[in-house]
């Protein structure tokens, strides 16, 4: 997979000239996927660029290290390796014992509460490595399972960041149908019927990309889940849905499940997308959060519209009552002055 270089002034100390060997180490590095020892780059890099010593890459690989350019990892089996972090998703390691191989995977619940600990121990963290060491499906049953490594990570990530996505979509338009079909208010119901339409829209857009997506790997839909999260935002819309399906929901209840369930999805995208390098993965959550925020703004906007048409109604309604009430009263006072005054009876 062919990376964008990053910024080779980065890796200059301060003062520092420009290096062509340094800059050459580092466009064989981003170029490389999975993990290699530094004897293994000079190998590669003495293929390009034969001129270029040992002690020369090895000096450049601390210094991407540094500068967070190159991330540095040991499985265990005595020898040190380093990948390329430079657009290439943060992650964690599962490392086998026996066969030394490793699978990447990534949970951001993990990352908050290392980031936690940190914190309440007023730890300024540079880095954090999670690595579980045990023995893989492949060494314990010999049965093969396609690796999430090095160049398949970023597509594993995009698919599985694409696939929380489709199931928050699924959820959303079978909410806004439900509540499209239960809304007796017109223009509440027309809002609805909006959001379901473009529920089904973005869903097959989505659909599009995973189909695409899985067209660049073969044994993409097999790889192993990448991404782990506690709560993964369709349960949000599936739970809103669950709440309709039980009935007793005024049009005023309704548009607060759905601001609720969009607010959350909005936030949980955002908050991941955010913490994310970036990725097609970054990407993908990126712009579902913007999409949820926009419903969610719709249905606040709506919500507040309705309050304001219902106290119309309901002052329109009095104002009635009260002008009833007062001609009712005219009239009975208007017959009762019109009416003949009994006679006084003769003691």
């Amino acid at each position: 997979m062919n990376r964008q270089l990053p910024d080779l002034s980065s890796l200059r100390p301060p003062g520092g000239k420009r290096s062509s060997k340094r800059d050459r180490i580092l466009e064989v590095f981003v170029r490389q996927e999975g993990h290699l020892s530094a004897d293994e780059l000079v190998d590669r890099v003495r293929i390009e660029h034969p001129g270029i010593g040992r002690a020369t890459v090895y000096r450049t690989l601390q210094r991407l290290v540094g500068t967070g350019v190159a991330r540095k990892v040991d499985f265990g089996d005595g020898r040190a390796r380093y990948e390329p972090s430079y657009r290439h998703p943060r992650h964690f390691h599962l490392v086998c014992t026996r066969c030394h191989r490793s699978s990447e995977f990534l949970s951001s619940d993990v990352e908050s509460l290392i980031e936690e600990i940190a914190s309440a121990r007023n730890f300024a963290a540079a880095q954090s490595l999670v690595q579980i060491h045990g023995i893989c499906e492949e060494c314990r049953t010999g049965r093969k399972t396609p690796p999430v490594d090095g160049s398949t990570t970023d597509l594993v990530f995009a698919r599985d960041a694409l696939r929380m996505a489709i199931a928050t979509e699924r959820s959303g338009l079978e909410f806004y149908t439900r509540a499209a079909g239960m809304t007796k208010d017109r223009r509440g119901r027309t809002v609805f019927q909006r959001l379901a339409e473009e529920e089904r829209e973005h869903l097959g857009t989505l659909e599009r990309r995973y189909a695409e997506l899985l067209a660049k790997d073969p044994q993409l839909e097999s790889r192993p889940t990448f991404l782990f999260f506690k709560g993964p935002a369709s349960r949000l819309f599936a739970a809103g849905a669950e709440e309709l399906r039980k009935g007793g929901v005024d049009d005023r209840r309704a548009l607060l499940i759905g601001i609720r369930c969009e607010r959350g999805s909005h936030e949980f995208f955002k908050r991941y997308g955010e913490r994310f390098e970036d990725s097609e993965g970054k990407q993908v959550f990126l712009e579902f959060a913007e999409e949820e925020r926009a419903h969610r703004n719709l249905l606040i906007e709506e919500y507040r519209s309705l309050r304001a048409r219902q106290r119309g109604r309901v002052a329109a309604t009095r104002a009635t009552a009260s002008g009833s009430s007062t001609s009712s009263s005219k009239r009975i006072s208007s017959r009762s002055s019109s009416r003949p005054s009994s006679p006084r009876s003769s003691r």
